[in-house]
């Protein structure tokens, strides 16, 4: 018999992001992001690329940027 740990051990799980989309859309260059988060551009470059999940926090402040839900910017998925 397998335990629900068991069973998590077989999910991969991703977060993907539509910051470059919203960005672009609002007309808004990494360096301007970067300033209004109080991050680095290399910062806004590696969550665009999918190479850094940012902190909740940052990811609030993401979502509040782009005047959206944490859900619409950042998408869970997962794969068994």
């Amino acid at each position: 018999m397998s335990s629900g740990l068991d069973i998590m051990n077989d999910i991969r799980e991703y977060i993907n992001n539509r910051v470059f989309e919203f960005r672009k859309e609002k007309d808004v260059t990494q360096e301007e992001l970067s300033e209004a988060l109080g991050v680095s551009r290399q910062t806004v470059i590696a969550i665009e690329k999918g190479n850094y999940i940012p902190s909740l926090l940052l990811g609030l402040k993401i979502a509040k940027f782009f005047k959206k839900s944490v859900e619409k910017v950042f998408i869970y998925r997962y794969e068994k």
